[in-house]
């Protein structure tokens, strides 16, 4: 009988820090999952917050605080455009789409992308919305 063995190209811990129920350590993310993760982490990063490396981070805090409009949205989009072709080697975004939410003061982030070494689309979403 062969045994079929399992090829993963990604993997990351789950932030969650949910425990596998089979062997009780941290789950794990694997493959899309954990570049979906990882995009989410790296769009909601802010400069500083990392120690050690000051440079990575996201704008689009500073963005959020403009008002909401087409203007904004495709500032946005441009930087996390940029965002994502400089820190995620692993992503080819296709799309990028940013929807200004007027009556909610947000902005619906749609990011239509590829994985290297998998196959088909994925679509990443998030909605960004400014804190106090």
């Amino acid at each position: 009988m062969a045994i079929k063995q399992v090829n993963r190209i990604y993997s990351d811990f789950d932030l969650s820090f949910a425990a596998n129920p089979v062997t009780g350590d941290v789950a794990k993310k694997y493959d899309v999952n954990a570049v979906k993760q990882s995009l989410k982490t790296l769009v909601l990063t802010r400069f500083y917050e990392r120690p050690f490396q000051p440079k990575l981070g996201s704008p689009i805090y500073a963005l959020l605080f403009e008002n909401i409009d087409v203007i904004t949205a495709n500032r946005l989009q441009l930087e996390l455009e940029i965002l994502i072709n400089k820190y995620e080697p692993r992503v080819r975004a296709q799309d990028i789409e940013v929807i200004p939410e007027y009556d909610a003061n947000a902005f619906t982030v749609n990011i239509t992308f590829y994985v290297f070494g998998i196959e088909g689309p994925f679509n990443f979403s998030t909605i960004l919305r400014r804190s106090r």
